[in-house]
C-alpha cells in the first residue's frame, strides 16, 4: 500500500485536469468551427494539449508516488520515510525547492501527450462514428468508443514506454559508457537495430493494463455528465 495516498493524488489531479481541459478546448474549437463536428487532426491537438495540461499538474504526485515506492528497496540510512503524498510534497518544496516538484517533467509530459491524443481524440471520433454512422443506442455507443479509445491510447504510448523502461534500466559496460545517451537515442537505435515493431514489445499485456483503466474512466465519465444534466448542473 506504499503510495497509496500519492497515487490517488495524481489521479486527483492529472486525470480531471487532461479530461476537464479537453471537453474545454474541444467546445472552444467546435464554436470557432460554428459548431460543425471537429475533424479528427483537431481532436488529436485538443488531446495533446490536454496530455501536457494534465501532466503538468500531475507530477508533482507522479513525483512523490515514484519515490515513495522506492523508498523501500533503499538502504535504511537513504530512505526518506515520507508518511503520505502531502508530507512527500512538503518535503520535497522544503528540501529542494519548489520547482523540484516538477522533476522528470519532460518525458512525464511527452508520454501524456501521446496517450491523450490516442485516447481522447479517438473516443469523440468512435462516438460520433457509432452513433450518427452506425445508429448504435447510448450504452453501446458508450461500450464501443471506449474500447477503441482503450486501444488507441495503449498503441500511442506504448513506444514513450519501452523507450523510458530501456533508458531506466541501462547499465554501463566495461568502460564506464552507457548504451544510450537519451531517450531519442535509445528510440532511433532500438528502431535501426530491431526495426519499429520492437518499441511495441510486449503490447498484449500493456494493452490489458491500459484499456480496462480507460475504458471505465470513460463509462463511469458518462454516468457522471448523465448525474449532472438529471440535476441541472
Amino acid at each position: 500500500m506504499q503510495g497509496l495516498s500519492a497515487g490517488l493524488l495524481r489521479q486527483a489531479t492529472y486525470t480531471t485536469a487532461r479530461l476537464g481541459s479537453f471537453r474545454i478546448l474541444t467546445n472552444k474549437a467546435t464554436q470557432a468551427n460554428g459548431g460543425k463536428p471537429l475533424p479528427l487532426y483537431q481532436k488529436a491537438l485538443c488531446g495533446l494539449t490536454a496530455g501536457a495540461i494534465g501532466a503538468c499538474f500531475g507530477n508533482p504526485a507522479d513525483l512523490a508516488l515514484i519515490r515513495m515506492q522506492a523508498d523501500n528497496t533503499l538502504p535504511v540510512a537513504q530512505r526518506r520515510n515520507y508518511r503520505n503524498v502531502f508530507h512527500a510534497l512538503y518535503r520535497i518544496s522544503a528540501d529542494e525547492g519548489v520547482l523540484a516538484l516538477w522533476k522528470g517533467a519532460g518525458p512525464t509530459v511527452v508520454r501524456a501527450m501521446a496517450l491523450n491524443m490516442g485516447m481522447l481524440a479517438s473516443y469523440d471520433q468512435s462516438v460520433e462514428f457509432f452513433r450518427d454512422s452506425l445508429h448504435f443506442s447510448e450504452l453501446p455507443t458508450v461500450v464501443g468508443a471506449s474500447a477503441v479509445s482503450g486501444f488507441f491510447a495503449s498503441a500511442c504510448s506504448l513506444p514513450f514506454d519501452y523507450v523510458k523502461t530501456q533508458i531506466q534500466k541501462m547499465q554501463p559496460d566495461a568502460e564506464g559508457k552507457f548504451p544510450y545517451t537519451g531517450p531519442l537515442d535509445c528510440a532511433l537505435k532500438t528502431v535501426k537495430q530491431h526495426g519499429p515493431l520492437r518499441l511495441y514489445t510486449g503490447f498484449g499485456v500493456y494493452c490489458v493494463r491500459i484499456a480496462p483503466h480507460v475504458m471505465m474512466t470513460w463509462i463511469f465519465l458518462n454516468q457522471i455528465q448523465k448525474l449532472q444534466k438529471s440535476a441541472g448542473l
